[in-house]
């Protein structure tokens, strides 16, 4: 791989790993922010706020460790649609639009890094192309 796409993918890979898992650990913490203002009154009604915050930290920290793991093309995807997700509750608040508008920015570095992942995988972990597959092994017919 390119030496800048390569520097890229590394700059990717440690921003949504170790991001989440700051998140994710806060979420116990509430250093960084109040993190129960920015949650949906939908969810509050459901769920008590500080155990739902407590299971998102835990996905946000196992999303952060997968993507810092061999598994960073899952662990991106996971990150990916756990933003998407992040958005969604963020537009039900009916406040941190642009917050909302972030994460889901977000969610696209997340989705090519879990890209930049599958071109960067060794080529025995890629699917091999069909022609391969077909030709006859040691040179029998």
């Amino acid at each position: 791989m390119d030496s800048r796409l390569n520097q890229s993918w590394w700059a990717l890979k440690l921003s949504f790993g170790v991001v989440p898992i700051v998140a994710g650990l806060d979420k116990f913490f509430n250093l960084l922010t109040d993190w129960e203002q920015y949650l949906s009154p939908l969810v509050a009604r459901i769920i008590p706020a500080s155990t739902f915050l407590h299971g998102v930290g835990i996905i946000e920290i196992a999303a952060g460790l997968l993507v810092l793991s061999k598994l960073t093309r899952v662990g991106a995807y996971l990150v990916s649609a756990w933003l998407v997700g992040i958005a969604l509750n963020l537009l039900t608040t009916g406040k941190y639009f642009d917050i909302a508008v972030r994460d889901l920015v977000m969610a696209v570095g997340a989705f090519t890094l879990a890209r930049l992942s599958e071109v960067r995988a060794p080529a025995s972990a890629r699917e091999r192309p069909r022609t391969e597959a077909l030709k006859p092994a040691h040179g029998h017919v």
